[in-house]
């Protein structure tokens, strides 16, 4: 017998109002996750500097939605994901769940908190114990949290590894028989284990073939809708997280540049850095030619970040000020924040921070 979610956990009785899976509607104006001026600095070895890992983010995550975390290597990304989950300790800075203080939580708290909270790898062989077989991989959250008896724990993974296109006879076998889509698969199983609320997916398609990235993403959207799942996108594929974001934010050197609507901003990007990306977006028409944009001069690192803007010494459209002036992130139009005093409208914009 298959072993529901039921079984181990009080799902809420099915309504009328509904998605049509047991779950209530999401409130998609609900905050799930709420993070304000979050750093997170390095120390380097060997000398007094530090690196800028993340530098002052501030932003919000939804109940029901999927923010996607775009930008090149290095730029914080995968830093803020671990941060949330306190996987590595912030610097500075709040990070709110549900309105509880993430920050603040001792030991306890934060082994409670981690059964509503998960992280799905980018590397799926590096993240699973060889030396486990699959059932006691994607069984050890249960274990460690003292779900259910020996069989029940068995069932739920049998169930588990079904909901994620397996063979329930899998769990019988060691990681180093799967290919890295079925080990990411895995993961994703692993992840569902305690009935989440917020998976964090640090590049979870990016080692995959292209074949195989479009099928655990169709997985994921079909999980987040079967469970009301939310998610934290983090990606540097760019048509990746256009097909699966509510929301994109834009992230360089340590902070986020821009943040709107996925189809606003891939639509009508507004700082230079984020056209710069989406034009390297190949265009799927042999005929078909994109303008692209090449930026030039110097890549700066995290260690010793240029004064003002932080992209002035790569932007085509620099001037003078942006030395002076480091731009914050502030809403230009309902929803579309960003950090450009080039962008129009962006000086008329409330000095206050915007609801991002």
């Amino acid at each position: 017998m298959l072993y529901p979610p039921a079984r181990l956990y009080q799902m809420p009785a099915k309504s009328s109002s509904d998605n049509g899976q047991g779950l209530p509607p999401q409130d998609m104006s609900d905050p799930l996750v709420n993070v304000r001026g979050l750093v997170k600095h390095f120390p380097v070895e060997d000398s007094d500097d530090i690196w800028r890992a993340v530098d002052g983010v501030s932003f919000e995550i939804l109940r029901g939605e999927t923010l996607g975390l775009v930008g090149e290597s290095g730029c914080g990304k995968s830093t803020i994901g671990r941060c949330l989950l306190r996987l590595i300790e912030p610097t500075h800075g709040d990070i709110e769940f549900e309105g509880r203080d993430v920050t603040a939580m001792k030991k306890q708290e934060l082994r409670q908190l981690r059964r509503e909270m998960q992280i799905i790898f980018q590397d799926p062989h590096a993240s699973l114990n060889p030396r486990m077989k699959v059932g006691d991989i994607i069984a050890e959250p249960l274990v460690i949290h003292k779900i259910g008896n020996l069989t029940q724990q068995r069932e739920r993974v049998a169930w588990l590894l079904s909901k994620v296109g397996l063979d329930a006879d899998f769990m019988k076998r060691y990681s180093h028989e799967f290919s890295g889509g079925q080990l990411q698969r895995i993961g994703v199983a692993r992840a569902l284990a305690l009935n989440p609320k917020l998976i964090v997916a640090d590049e979870p398609v990016s080692a995959l073939d292209v074949s195989v990235q479009a099928q655990v993403v169709n997985l994921l959207q079909d999980l987040q809708k079967e469970f009301g799942l939310t998610y934290l996108f983090i990606s540097h594929g760019l048509a990746v997280v256009e097909h699966i974001s509510t929301r994109v934010a834009v992230m360089y050197l340590g902070r986020i540049v821009e943040i709107a609507d996925a189809k606003e901003l891939y639509v009508r990007p507004l700082h230079p850095y984020t056209q710069a990306l989406l034009s390297a977006i190949p265009v799927p028409d042999p005929k078909g030619k994109r303008e692209r944009i090449i930026l030039k001069g110097d890549v700066p690192t995290a260690r010793n970040p240029p004064s003002g803007c932080r992209f002035r010494t790569r932007c085509p459209i620099a001037i003078d000020e942006c030395a002076r002036i480091d731009p914050k992130l502030r809403e230009i139009s309902p929803g579309h924040s960003v950090a450009c005093i080039r962008v129009e409208g962006y000086a008329a914009a409330p000095s206050a921070e915007p609801r991002i």
